[in-house]
This record gives structure tokens, sequence and C-alpha cells, in this order.
């Protein structure tokens, strides 16, 4: 599986980063809500985890935060290297699922982790090691698919259980098979309460105004459900 969802992302890396910047589900949808989460970040340590083209990193940095972020995508890597060019030693190539060994315990004042949970069967480890690496009171911002659209999405009948799903992306070049796990809305917040964390906010994002022009379609379905979930959470 981890060998899968690498190479989709190998296959779709490129064509991901140019599109980040405007296509209406990152440009409009996940990423305005996820950074309303986000307090000051001017002089504060974040980890992007799971940084993709470095487009979160790139953003955080204007704002005056000091970033370092991985991702399994050593094309993903590189790119966000290229994207934020004074920064390029932030920036490494990790599995989200093994031991952050690079990072002390209380380095960071903010973990970051955009739509990247799902690619994982447990979330155990990887929100321990937010967690562990996380200043006292320290903030974790994730943003996932939403449970609830994701058993519709996939017409699942395993509502509790772990699933492993799949469909087929065509928005970005050629069709990328792409492998994930859909789970209970449970799975989604015990990881978080049981390892540390309490939820201070949960967001069930709408489209900014100026995904309707984009994608008029998307954008009047997401005024009547949610596709992604934002959470702030907070080390105990």
């Amino acid at each position: 599986m981890k060998d899968l969802i690498l190479q989709a992302y190998e296959q779709l890396a490129f064509k991901y980063s140019e599109l980040i910047e405007y296509k209406p589900h990152n440009a409009h949808y996940d990423r305005p809500n996820t950074l309303s989460l986000l307090p000051d970040v001017a002089g504060k340590k974040i980890l992007d985890a799971a940084c993709g083209p470095g487009k979160y990193a790139q953003i955080l940095l204007s704002q005056g935060a000091q970033v370092t972020g991985f991702d399994l995508s050593p094309t993903m890597v590189s790119l966000a290297k290229e994207r934020n060019p004074e920064h390029q030693n932030n920036f490494y190539v990790h599995d989200l699922s093994a031991p952050f060994e690079q990072h002390s315990d209380s380095t960071f004042d903010l973990v970051l982790c955009a739509l990247a949970l799902h690619y994982l069967p447990d979330w155990t480890l990887t929100i321990q090691e937010f967690c562990r690496v996380l200043k006292p009171n320290g903030t974790l911002i994730v943003s996932m698919e939403h449970p609830f659209f994701e058993y519709n999405y996939f017409q699942s009948t395993k509502y509790f259980e772990v699933e492993h799903v799949k469909c087929v992306w065509k928005g970005f070049g050629s069709p990328v098979e792409i492998n994930s796990f859909r789970r209970p809305l449970s799975e989604c917040i015990a990881p978080l309460t049981d390892n540390g964390f309490y939820i201070d906010k949960l967001v069930e994002p709408k489209p900014t105004p100026e995904f309707e022009a984009l994608d008029p379609k998307h954008f009047k379905e997401l005024n009547a459900f949610p596709a992604f979930m934002c959470i702030r959470a907070v080390k105990k």
C-alpha cells in the first residue's frame, strides 16, 4: 500500500504542484479553512508534516514562521524546495508513519498535517509523535476527508471499520489510482484524545466564494454537504 501511494504521488507531483495555487478544492476549500484554525505564526516553529509541494510552508514562511517540512515523496520534497528556495535545507524525505527521529521532544510550537492522515491505516504512532515534538500547550492542525462523505462516496457497508479504499483522480493530467483508508468519525477523534490532545475546534468547511466561478457543480455540493473536516487540537 505504501509503495502504491508513493508511486501515485511521484506520478502526479509536478501537475499537483502546478495546480495547487488555484485548484478549487485546495485553494478555495481546504487551505483557507485549515489556515483559519492557525494562531499568529510569526516567530513560531512549525512542522509541516506531509508537506507536499510546499504551498502551506510558503504561506507560513511569508508570515514569519520557521517551517520544517517533510513528505514521503522525493519529488514533492524537491518541489517544496523549489517553491521555498531560501529554506531548502528545511525540507526532507520522511514517512509520516515512522518515528520523527530527526526531532527532539518539545521542539515545535505547531504541527500542521493537511490531507494526509487518510493514507495511514493506523494513526497511533503518528499522533504520538506529533504530541512528543510539540511544546507544552502546542497546537496540532489537521485536515482530512470527512468520514461521512467517504462512507457515502465509497458506498461502504462497514462504517465502523478502518477500510482500504481506492479511486481514480483525473484532475492532475493522466488518471492516477489513489489508495487510502476510510474510517469512522470515532477513529478520527480517538487517536487524538487517547494520545495527548484535546479537541479545541472542529470545522466542517464550506468553499469560499471564489470556488463558485471555477467549479459551480462542486460549489453547490460542498455547500450542502462537507467533503473535508478540519480539527485544531491542543497538547494536554
